[in-house]
């Protein structure tokens, strides 16, 4: 490999020099500064509206009325003079018993009266003479009056051989049949009737939201519901709403020890017999209103490390603002809010996730929320 000359080397150093000095006095290109974009967030503009406290409460169904129908005499029945599952009115004979025995007493009383009512009436013209004793009299009045009794008891049996309905309402199964031995008194009944319209609704409450409910109320929070007034609507088992509302009829006067629980009862319609006892249901109650109330979307409610639920809202200067809120309870896809909030506070509910407090923000009317409560 032939050695470079000197005058090589040499022409190379200048080069390398003229070089250097070029980019040296090159001017130097100004560098813009990058902006940062403005986020733009979706906001909606809180507004109060009247507010009403619904309790959703699981309940049973109960029957307005129960009679168990039991013989009041004793004897073969003859004949049952209903279908079961059928609907019986007040007085409706249901059985007949037999009542051969029951017409001879009656008749054996007559008798009996009849010839104690003679004594006695001849013995009242025998004192007036003084021609027997005063206490031979009492006696004849006293056999007179007890055959009176008597005869009273024998027709009483003689009319209980019809067993009657005592209430109107629903007649279940017999649980007696013809030819069947009943004794008076007897612990088995021989039917059972239910009135079912109108219909129990029988629901149970804690105590404790029954105190909180009172606290509402004395700070003002809430105001009471006329008691007259109380409606209370029904959710069926298959999720159906029943179509006719009760009123609430009364709630106990002492709390179960066993579950801390009050229970309320409801009184409601029932003429199509939809209703039967011992069905599960939901009762929608409510319990008080609020004029004024602030009712956020879930949307635009968080939760910072704490637990606690927290907000973002859009101030006057257009930047973002974080509050700390009192959320009580949901109503549907809403959070009642009782502080934090205001009337007329543009609460994010869309990017709230790309934003932070101090962020300045362009605002423009939320799409993600469902307009339905």
């Amino acid at each position: 490999m032939p050695v470079p000359s000197l005058r090589c080397i040499a022409v190379y150093a200048v080069l390398s020099v003229a070089l250097l000095m070029a980019g040296c006095n090159k001017p130097e290109q100004e560098i813009a500064p990058v902006e940062a974009a403005v986020q733009r967030v979706g906001i909606i503009t809180l507004q109060s509206e009247s507010w009403e406290q619904v309790s959703e409460l699981p309940g049973r169904t109960t029957a307005f009325r129960v009679a168990e129908v039991r013989p009041q005499v004793s004897g073969i029945i003859l004949k049952r003079m209903f279908e079961e599952g059928s609907e019986v009115e007040a007085g409706q004979q249901l059985y007949q018993i037999d009542p051969a025995i029951y017409q001879a007493n009656l008749q054996n009383a007559q008798a009996q009266v009849l010839s104690s009512r003679s004594l006695a009436e001849r013995y009242e013209q025998l004192i007036k003479r003084q021609a027997i004793s005063r206490q031979q009299y009492d006696e004849a009045r006293a056999a007179s009056l007890q055959a009176d009794a008597a005869l009273q008891k024998a027709q009483i049996e003689l009319r209980y051989t019809r067993v009657l309905a005592p209430i109107e309402g629903r007649i279940g199964r017999s649980l007696a049949s013809e030819g069947a031995l009943v004794t008076s008194g007897q612990a088995g009944e021989l039917a059972s009737i239910q009135q079912i319209d109108p219909i129990y609704v029988d629901v149970v409450r804690s105590s404790r939201e029954l105190l909180q409910l009172r606290s509402d109320m004395a700070e003002g929070r809430l105001q009471m519901v006329d008691a007259e007034a109380a409606e209370v609507s029904l959710i069926l088992e298959d999720g159906s709403r029943y179509a006719h509302t009760g009123r609430l009829e009364f709630s106990e006067v002492s709390v179960d020890p066993g579950t801390g629980s009050v229970t309320l009862r409801a009184l409601f319609p029932n003429p199509e017999r939809l209703l039967l006892p011992g069905m599960f249901v939901r009762a929608q109650l409510v319990a008080g209103r609020q004029e004024q109330a602030i009712l956020a979307p879930q949307q635009g409610i968080t939760r910072n490390p704490r637990g606690q639920p927290v907000a973002l809202v859009v101030n006057s200067d257009g930047v973002v603002e974080q509050r700390l809120l009192r959320a009580e309870r949901t109503d549907g896809n809403r959070w009642l809010v009782s502080e934090g909030l205001d009337v007329g506070d543009q609460l994010i509910t869309e990017g709230v996730q790309h934003v932070r407090p101090g962020d300045p923000v362009e605002t423009q009317p939320a799409q993600n929320l469902d307009n339905t409560h």
